[in-house]
């Protein structure tokens, strides 16, 4: 395998083609593979875990494909970045069809409270939160060179809750403030989609790759 490769985890669920392509748009000449191949993921330089879809269905399928001890070692050893519900597997649990997930990260994933969704002019929110949205960011090499407030786009009904606040690293708001990004040691993740969120996006996967963790 090339030297810098990027391995992006196929486990079935999600747009793959978008965040692939994505990625080698700012990989500078480095491979970007798609794989279901643990032994591909174990070689990799850096590691991508994009999903789209619900939590039991995306972790069955994980299961089913004999990644899920490939994703915890990604996660352990090398730079990791995960999207969406790539996020939230990473986490401890979730209320969406009430499982576990991989635990690397401690902490829950929940849904947007029906009783909180009421916009600043008392219209009724939307679940699921769909579209583009600041926001605020703290401290990580991942924002260089993206302004404070930048809008990225977002799709999901459900997101993270933390148990250590310090994790954070994005906020956002949709009828609640919620994390929309964490970071710990070599990993990063995200709650919107940094493949379709134009340049900030594209600068967002490009600092990913710069980084050294």
């Amino acid at each position: 395998m090339p030297a810098g490769t990027i391995a992006v985890i196929d486990y079935g669920m999600g747009n793959l083609r978008s965040v692939s392509k994505a990625l080698e748009h700012v990989a500078d000449g480095r491979s970007v593979v798609v794989t279901a191949d643990p032994a591909v993921v174990a070689a990799a330089e850096r590691v991508v875990f994009p999903g789209q879809g619900a939590m039991p269905d995306c972790m069955a399928e994980l299961d089913a494909r004999g990644l899920r001890q490939a994703v915890i070692d990604a996660a352990a050893s090398k730079p990791f970045l995960g999207i969406c519900i790539g996020e939230q597997m990473l986490f401890e649990h979730s209320e969406e069809g009430d499982v576990p997930g991989l635990g690397i990260l401690a902490g829950q994933v929940r849904r947007f409270p029906d009783a909180a969704m009421v916009a600043a002019d008392g219209s009724r929110l939307k679940v699921p939160h769909m579209g583009w949205n600041e926001v605020e960011q703290a401290p990580h090499p991942v924002w260089s060179g993206i302004a404070q407030n930048a809008r990225f786009y977002f799709v999901h009904s459900y997101f993270v809750v933390p148990d250590d606040g310090a994790l954070e690293i994005g906020r956002a708001r949709y009828g609640v403030p919620f994390t929309c990004a964490v970071a710990r040691d070599n990993i990063v993740a995200v709650q919107f989609h940094p493949e379709k969120s134009a340049r900030d996006g594209l600068q967002l996967l490009a600092n990913f790759l710069a980084w050294r963790p």
